[in-house]
């Protein structure tokens, strides 16, 4: 799907992708068992998707262009691929599916990072959090895409190619609203210095990764932050901004991977399973 756009950020929707998205139908982890660590990690990262699937959702019909409600749409349907591709690895340790993950896992059991439930806020938060949060997810499928572990390289070398628009398209808009009036720049100014203390969870080490990494299954989160951080700088640059200093201490209380959430992540869940939950077993 993302494969299909032009300079200006239109996006056409291939039916037969579109289908292969929507049913998780990829033959990325299909037959495949993860280990009880690899299942874990696919978590983390399928929670990841997920999340920020469903919080890109609630910008349609509330985009401040047409054009843009279908670009937030399109990349909250790729990220849902994603989430279904690894919660569905995630899924194969211990018999569930990626539904019974989606819907029928309370607060506590998510393993998201913080930033990745963080309000959308006004526009210029949105597009802030999809500047840090697609670099971020460039570097790591990238680097993911060599993976020892056959099907989380499979699924990392789809998604890298999918992130890497949402990247530029956060990048763009990033630019426009930096040099376009003085309200646009005032906010975006505002919406970089709230997302900036979010950013360290992303690249913290535990003993999962550790140990994954030694394998060659799973990227050490620590060794993206150098190019994560020259990447950005170069937007910030452009944008004639200052990176945003001295405010990231208290994000280390972030925990997410051990199922520590902030206030806002109930609400969305409680969005996003209340239809399965009220009618289980149904279908379309």
């Amino acid at each position: 799907m993302s494969d299909q756009h032009d300079a200006h950020g239109d996006v056409s929707v291939d039916q037969v992708e579109l289908v292969e998205e929507l049913a998780g139908a990829g033959a990325e982890g299909h037959g495949a068992v993860a280990s009880a660590d690899a299942a874990e990690y696919a978590m983390r990262l399928g929670d990841d998707a997920l999340v920020l699937a469903q919080q890109l959702g609630m910008w349609i019909t509330r985009a401040p262009e047409l054009e843009e409600d279908v670009a937030l749409g399109n990349i909250g349907l790729d990220l849902i691929g994603h989430a279904r591709s690894l919660l569905h690895y995630a899924g194969s340790a211990t018999g569930r599916s990626e539904d019974d993950l989606a819907y029928w896992r309370d607060e506590p059991e998510w393993r998201n990072a913080w930033i990745f439930e963080q309000p959308n806020g006004d526009f210029a938060h949105t597009i802030a959090r999809q500047l840090v949060v697609s670099t971020y997810l460039l570097e790591l499928y990238g680097e993911l895409s060599a993976s020892t572990d056959p099907t989380l390289a499979a699924i990392a070398a789809k998604a890298a190619k999918e992130v890497d628009y949402h990247r530029d398209h956060a990048v763009q808009w990033t630019l426009r609203l930096a040099h376009g009036t003085d309200e646009s720049r005032r906010r975006m100014i505002v919406a970089i210095a709230d997302t900036w203390p979010y950013l360290d969870e992303l690249f913290e080490d535990d003993e999962l990764t550790e140990r994954l990494a030694d394998a060659g299954v799973a990227v050490l989160p620590s060794t993206l932050r150098d190019r994560f951080d020259e990447v950005v700088a170069a937007v910030l640059a452009e944008a004639e901004f200052e990176p945003p200093t001295g405010r990231t201490a208290f994000i280390a209380a972030g925990r997410g991977r051990s199922g520590s959430h902030t206030e806002h992540l109930g609400p969305l869940l409680a969005e996003m399973q209340v239809l399965a939950r009220q009618h289980p077993g149904a279908s379309w």
